[in-house]
């Protein structure tokens, strides 16, 4: 457990009673993964399951907390050869997400900014090339506003309108790039529907089952579900958000993870 050093915000965090803990296999249920702390809850044990596995690759889960509220924010990176998006990043430490704030009283304060300070710092001192991260305005994922604050620089794009971040420690060092072969990768699935996802998000377990349900009952076509169980397998996704995507009939409609209720309306749109 370590309190930050940003004197900005030393006070203010004092006040508050807060603290960046790494979350490990000792201490993930008392502290919780991606606001989830109930065993019970869709997705909670196959995100753990998934956190042991990447653990021995170089996971790192840091998590804000509050001792009056409880846990308020996280941030999770790994190195980049073992990232869950198709980006090429080898050598650099790789953001999956970074959010802060369950409760609103703790939005808009500044602890963002010092939960991705602890990973640059963490990155220096193993000595990569720099932090990359994914980034896109919109749901299930962090905008570019906290990385651009904070010097990162926009070396790639992915379709439709995602974003690769990067901060080299050194100009030098070679740049990350998305995997770009994307109608080749897509090429697969040309026919019927297919949902392909990961443990690395719990909140995907609970909607795409009653999506299932929904596209079986309701449109009468049965999904092929891929699980991800390996970065090698994210990388090789055919939509940048990596861990994630629904594809009907060679064309992708859901980026990210989505409702039952969205995907409801728009197989609704796709098969009139």
């Amino acid at each position: 457990m370590t309190m930050w050093n940003n004197k900005a915000f030393t006070e203010k965090a004092l006040m508050n009673k807060m603290n960046i803990i790494d979350t490990n296999n000792d201490n993930i249920l008392e502290y919780g993964i991606c606001g989830y702390k109930n065993i019970k809850r869709a997705g909670f044990l196959e995100k753990v399951g998934w956190l042991k596995q990447r653990y021995a690759e170089g996971l790192k889960i840091k998590t804000l907390y509050s001792a009056e509220d409880g846990t308020q924010g996280m941030i999770e990176y790994i190195p980049g050869e073992y990232c869950w998006r198709p980006v090429n990043a080898a050598g650099y430490t790789f953001i999956h997400c970074i959010f802060s704030g369950f409760k609103r009283c703790y939005k808009n304060k500044g602890y963002g900014s010092l939960l991705l300070e602890e990973c640059l710092k963490d990155a220096k001192k193993k000595k990569t090339y720099g932090v990359a991260v994914v980034t896109r305005k919109g749901s299930f994922m962090v905008d570019n506003r906290i990385f651009l604050k904070h010097n990162f620089e926009i070396v790639d794009t992915g379709p439709p309108d995602f974003e690769l971040l990067v901060k080299k420690f050194k100009k030098t060092s070679p740049t990350p790039k998305f995997k770009s072969n994307w109608e080749e990768r897509l090429e697969r699935y040309k026919k019927g529907l297919t949902i392909i996802r990961s443990d690395q998000c719990p909140y995907s377990v609970k909607n795409v089952n009653e999506i299932c349900k929904t596209a079986q009952e309701k449109f009468r076509v049965k999904p092929n579900v891929i699980n991800l169980n390996s970065c090698t397998e994210a990388q090789n996704s055919p939509c940048a958000f990596g861990t994630f995507c629904i594809v009907f009939n060679g064309k992708i409609v859901a980026e990210h993870p989505i409702s039952n209720g969205r995907f409801t309306n728009i197989m609704n749109k796709l098969t009139k």
